[in-house]
């Protein structure tokens, strides 16, 4: 989670911190380099571009980036905004959790997308053991490994508005490295207080006109 924190805090810089904002456009595990105590870099901005500003919504441009990576949206039309970014991470995300590729052609099926394959399998948190990288052979804490698949099921909606926002995917994974897992006992500690269910726009665009939608509850209803 230390990496998957530090990856995103480096998406959030480039998002929200430049002027203007930067779509880096080719997240994967591999443009991820560890320094120093395992702390994550962004690497290859080759394919970076500048986003959208002002009242535009996205910047069009030809597709480009990696296969299994690419934001369906983005893969189809050309349209490319920063939850494009934000799907890629929760590829990356997703690979971490399960210790699969993003595209794996030596497994069968619909077993060679990783999202494919994991998109079933969030509707019923029974199941998310499964999800889990069988490496780990269950030493993991329960609470951390299903709020990390909540994060990770958000990040890769098919629809772009009901991505979160990168900050606050920030937040939830800071707080999910900042705990201790002890296996004798099974606990987690950690000196930090859980987060909020990361936003979307949408999320925002309810706040001021009241009420909610019932995907919108589903999504939320997985942290918990």
């Amino acid at each position: 989670m230390k990496i998957a924190a530090g990856a995103a805090e480096g998406l959030e810089y480039l998002h929200d911190k430049a002027n203007p904002p930067v779509i880096y456009r080719d997240l994967k595990c591999s443009n991820i380099l560890l320094g120093e105590d395992y702390h994550p870099k962004l690497s290859d901005f080759g394919l970076a571009k500048l986003g959208p500003v002002g009242d535009n919504t996205h910047v069009s441009t030809r597709v480009m980036g990696t296969y299994g990576y690419c934001a369906p949206e983005y893969a189809m039309t050309g349209q490319l905004t920063l939850k494009s970014d934000v799907y890629s991470f929760g590829v990356v995300l997703l690979e971490i959790i399960t210790g699969r590729k993003a595209i794996d052609n030596s497994k069968s099926g619909g077993e060679h997308n990783l999202v494919a394959w994991a998109r079933p399998l969030f509707k019923d948190r029974r199941k998310f053991p499964q999800i889990a990288d069988p490496m780990l052979q269950g030493q993991y804490p329960t609470r951390g490994l299903y709020q990390a698949l909540a994060v990770a099921a958000m990040c890769v909606q098919e629809q772009p508005t009901m991505r979160p926002l990168i900050a606050d995917v920030v937040t939830a994974l800071k707080y999910l490295a900042s705990q201790t897992y002890d296996p004798e006992s099974q606990l987690v500690h950690s000196s930090r207080m859980a987060p909020t269910t990361p936003r979307t726009r949408r999320d925002n665009d309810k706040k001021l006109n009241g009420g909610s939608s019932g995907s919108d509850r589903d999504h939320a209803r997985v942290f918990y």
